[in-house]
């Protein structure tokens, strides 16, 4: 019996403890060493990457890609990608789509693993396409969540409309840690007895639930699990690489893994964590555990969010009122997962009727937008006086949002002229048009400035 495991370290398990503030200079010593561990695959691109190397780390994210492509030949590496809105917080339409996911596979991306927010099939079609298309593996992945209206037959039912749609793999996607070990067994037999595909899990630490639930669900016959190096493992990132290889490897699974190509990875990554927490920009509280989400289901990177804006107002005082209030929220928009980005949406939200004094005084633009039907079909009934205060007497849009949307990719081609000098910075400046400029701007100063300095040598 086999199991295989996908590396975090370069993607969500920084992101989940260091809101994604690795610079490449801090890991690209260690790539090579981890092509050789063994892996299924590195997810090392998408979620919030793009944004942080254009807003915080000043780095070109398609630049990073192909440099850790060129060091790690011969693992595959894989993206998060957010279905129909990409990398960002609102729906693109089908030719940035595709375009995006032919540029991702074109720079290095082998699996491209793709969710939608509500789990609305619709909106994960037209990137699963492109990737078919382009010769990359297509994990469909399911959002886990627990609500009245969310149960083991309903994500059976996703699982094989992904199978329809041409999906590789499955994936269960629990953003929250709140998959119970017996529940995982349960859902991944179900998945196992009516899918003929590959079943990935993906969870967090923070409830500290992690590592019994990914061993049940090898039991049950998962096929690929997400962990973390041990020294970016636990709080809100995956349960740690080395411990899970070592306890599968003692019920007898072969992991393929080189536990001593482990070591090295892992004695890298040790004194950058070090570093990251003597600088105060990781927190020692998002590596410690939290029961308290298994009853709001609020994920970790949500609960960060929460704290911040709270503080930012001075009202930290009214966080256990937030945290009531969250749940509320969730039931009144139809129960949707709690993941980027309605887990930003709902919590934001929540605090707004918490601070107002009075829910849904104010309503934020995005919340509207959901009404509305901008993201995708409610998973469940949204509260009807809710509805009614947004729309009056208009009607949601029912139809694929995306199928309203003109196509962008060559009007923005225009809009940002000879800044970008590729396709790909076109991408970059759709998904985050104000960080992406800025960027420009810098990129062309350090050119010019390179350039003075050789004509003075060659003077």
């Amino acid at each position: 019996m086999k199991v295989q495991f996908t590396e975090t370290a370069l993607r969500d398990a920084n992101q989940s403890l260091i809101a994604t503030r690795l610079p490449f200079e801090s890991f690209e010593g260690i790539l090579t060493t981890m092509d050789k561990a063994g892996y299924y695959s590195l997810e090392c691109w998408g979620g919030a990457t793009f944004d942080s190397c254009l807003r915080y780390l000043d780095e070109d994210p398609w630049e990073r890609l192909r440099k850790i492509r060129k060091a790690c030949p011969n693992t595959k590496l894989q993206m998060l990608l957010r279905g129909q809105n990409l990398l960002g917080y609102k729906h693109y339409p089908d030719d940035v789509v595709r375009m995006f996911v032919k540029k991702s596979v074109e720079n290095g991306i082998d699996i491209i693993r793709i969710f939608d927010a509500l789990n609305d099939i619709r909106n994960i079609e037209v990137a699963v396409d492109e990737t078919l298309k382009n010769g990359a593996t297509a994990s469909g992945a399911i959002c886990y969540t627990k609500s009245p209206i969310h149960n083991l037959e309903s994500y059976v039912r996703l699982a094989k409309q992904m199978e329809e749609l041409g999906c590789q793999t499955i994936a269960v996607k629990d953003m929250a840690g709140i998959l119970g070990p017996q529940e995982a067994y349960d859902l991944v037999k179900a998945l196992k007895e009516n899918v003929k595909l590959s079943v990935v899990l993906h969870t967090h630490s923070t409830t500290g639930l992690g590592p019994l639930t990914l061993q049940k669900a090898v039991e049950a016959g998962c096929d690929v699990i997400d962990t973390a190096i041990s020294s970016f493992s636990g709080g809100t990132s995956q349960p740690p690489t080395e411990t899970m290889a070592y306890a599968l490897r003692e019920q007898g699974y072969e992991t393929g893994l080189d536990m001593k190509v482990l070591k090295e990875i892992n004695d890298f990554f040790k004194p950058i964590k070090a570093e990251f927490l003597k600088e105060g920009k990781l927190n020692p509280v998002v590596l410690s555990t939290d029961t308290d989400a298994l009853n709001y289901q609020i994920p970790g990177g949500m609960l960060s969010n929460l704290v911040a804006q709270l503080t930012a107002q001075n009202k930290m005082d009214k966080f256990e009122e937030v945290l009531l209030e969250t749940p509320r929220v969730r039931e009144d928009l139809g129960y949707p997962p709690l993941v980027t980005p309605m887990s930003q949406m709902v919590g934001v939200q929540a605090a707004a009727n918490v601070l107002a004094g009075e829910r849904y005084k104010n309503i934020s633009k995005e919340i509207k937008a959901y009404i509305h039907g901008e993201y995708g079909k409610a998973p469940g009934e949204i509260n009807p006086e809710l509805q009614k205060k947004v729309l009056g007497d208009d009607k949601p849009v029912t139809c694929r949002f995306a199928d309203t949307l003109e196509p962008y990719f060559e009007k923005a081609k225009a809009e940002i002229g000879d800044k970008a000098k590729s396709d790909e910075d076109v991408l970059s400046y759709i998904a985050f048009p104000a960080q992406a400029e800025a960027f420009f701007d810098k990129r062309e100063e350090k050119a010019k400035n390179t350039f003075k300095y050789s004509i003075r040598r060659i003077d």
